[in-house]
């Protein structure tokens, strides 16, 4: 996939700020800034899954949870209603710090509102794209942080995670989850999930 000027730029951008996160993460022996790590998860997931992925596409994976740190979850209420206002503020806090980086790399407002629109999660299951960019985020999870997830959570909760997650995806997206080498536990309530 040929990558624009423009759009190296504003990755380049995206990790500068994302390299900020004081929150690190392991992975193969060495340590990340955790939001760093997840934005390049996000890019690698999308090319294998979209390889023709539009720029703004493209863009909006890259800074899907920038500087997320900077709002707590512990800055709500730890309640459902807490969970969802937070979710709710995250989105327009990514979409208002993607426009000023897209603005300072000298995208149109075309691509600008289009990466917000994205980022806000619109139309899902009715735009491609926004359904596109759950379904890598989806991936993501499934793939990199659903194992470590199984050793803090019981059955039930995995169980209900995972039937949350597969609501999201679409019959492509579904597909591709299950190619993905999961344990055997992690396999076995994957299975329980899908036949509830």
């Amino acid at each position: 996939m040929g990558k624009s000027e423009k759009l190296l730029e504003a990755f380049k951008l995206f990790d500068d700020a994302n390299a900020q996160d004081p929150n690190k993460e392991s992975f193969e022996g060495k340590l990340y800034p955790k939001e760093l790590l997840y934005a390049q998860r996000m890019t690698d997931i999308l090319n294998e899954f979209e390889p023709d992925a539009s720029e703004a596409l493209q863009l909006t994976a890259r800074c899907q949870h920038i500087c997320r740190w900077e709002i707590p979850r512990e800055s709500y209420e730890m309640n459902r209603v807490g969970y969802l206002k937070w979710r709710q503020q995250l989105k327009k806090f990514h979409a208002e710090k993607a426009s000023n980086i897209l603005k300072k790399v000298g995208y149109d407002e075309d691509i600008i509102d289009r990466v917000s629109f994205l980022l806000l999660k619109k139309q899902l299951k009715k735009d491609e794209e926004t359904q596109t960019l759950e379904d890598v985020i989806c991936l993501v999870f499934l793939k990199y942080y659903y194992e470590p997830f199984l050793i803090k959570h019981d059955d039930d909760k995995i169980i209900s995670i995972l039937q949350k997650t597969w609501r999201k995806m679409s019959e492509k997206g579904h597909k591709a989850a299950l190619d993905l080498p999961f344990s055997e536990r992690g396999m076995e309530l994957v299975s329980k999930a899908l036949s509830n």
